[in-house]
């Protein structure tokens, strides 16, 4: 049975997500709290297994509760936004401290949508309730960031010879955060970027990881080039390809795996262009997304790095591509970068 917590100042909003969570059998409503302050007290009192969590509160936001949980009592959190400019970039915020996934509330009359959405949340509270509280404490650990010099003008179009793909899902901007800010900024090789994220909240990731990072971040648009030392992201609800030449396409074709973007659509794309030179990077994440894409990296003469179990937030798409044996290196998330660079150095 998993208890929850279910913490939000809108006591409709509180009623509608107890409904929905209690018509699962497995998952047994804990308590409830109407802000960050009595979340904290009721944290450390319950001992819940996951908590939801409102972005937007009185007296203390779910920003602020979310770094005192974390230091105090770390618990799998599911973090519940709306879709508003400040709602995402919370969000985001949310998922770098430590949260797990994130909930998107349909609407403030109905916070939990429709059948579909809310089969969604309490598939997000089952796995918040699989992650080992060590490894939320490894999610908090601020790697040291290199001293990062301006941007302006280090990407070059004309001479993108190298390509990485990194795959992510549920964990993944944390991994993100301590994956791209360690790339340096004279990587020899373009990068691209998918994480399992609907639209609207690509973007907000996409600047947060350029503002920590030594390589240029952005979320990936139509007609844009690949470039040697700048990271793409795909946007969300869209598959991204490559046509000749590295210039960017996105298609709304029906999702791959259940995805989209998914990396089994950009993956073989990439390896179609760029053969050998191609390095494919899989993190943690539920699923298996990123194990075909794999495989057509290898196929055409590429290396393949995945996140090891120990690491991983959810051990999905990594155990799913190393099944398939066609990982060349196993290692920790704080070694995924050095991997990638060694690798493009070749």
């Amino acid at each position: 049975m998993i208890r929850l917590l279910v913490v939000d100042d809108s006591a409709f909003a509180r009623y509608a997500i107890s409904r929905l969570v209690s018509a699962d059998k497995g998952i047994e409503i804990l308590g409830f709290a109407r802000d960050g302050v009595e979340a904290i007290e009721k944290t450390k009192e319950l001992k819940p297994d996951v908590i939801t969590l409102d972005v937007e509160m009185p007296r203390m936001n779910g920003i602020e509760t979310l770094e005192r949980i974390m230091d105090e009592a770390p618990t799998p959190v599911v973090m519940v936004s709306s879709l508003t400019g400040e709602g995402t970039a919370h969000t985001i915020r949310a998922l770098e401290i430590g949260a797990v996934d994130f909930f998107l509330k349909a609407s403030s009359a109905n916070p939990v949508g429709s059948p579909a959405t809310q089969d969604k949340l309490t598939t997000k509270i089952r796995t918040a309730a699989t992650i080992a509280r060590k490894g939320l404490r490894r999610q908090c650990v601020r790697m040291p960031l290199p001293s990062r010099p301006r941007k302006m003008g280090r990407t070059n179009h004309d001479s993108v010879r190298k390509v990485v793909v990194i795959a992510s899902s549920t964990g993944g901007p944390g991994a993100l955060y301590q994956v791209v800010p360690m790339l340096p900024e004279d990587l020899p090789a373009a990068v691209v970027l998918v994480q399992h994220m609907p639209p609207g909240f690509t973007r907000s990731l996409a600047e947060r990881l350029d503002e920590l990072s030594q390589i240029s971040v952005m979320e990936a648009s139509a007609g844009a080039h690949l470039a040697t030392g700048q990271a793409l992201l795909a946007p969300g609800g869209y598959h991204l390809l490559f046509e000749p030449g590295g210039v960017v396409r996105l298609n709304q074709d029906p999702p791959v795996v259940g995805l989209r973007p998914a990396a089994d659509v950009t993956m073989p794309s990439l390896a179609r262009l760029f053969g050998r030179d191609t390095i494919g990077a899989v993190l943690t994440g539920m699923g298996s997304d990123g194990t075909r894409g794999s495989i057509a990296i290898k196929e055409a003469g590429g290396r393949i790095v995945a996140q090891d179990e120990e690491t991983c937030v959810v051990y999905g798409m990594p155990r799913s591509v190393a099944e398939a044996q066609v990982v060349d290196h196993v290692v920790p998330l704080n070694e995924i970068a050095a991997t990638i660079t060694r690798l493009c150095r070749e």
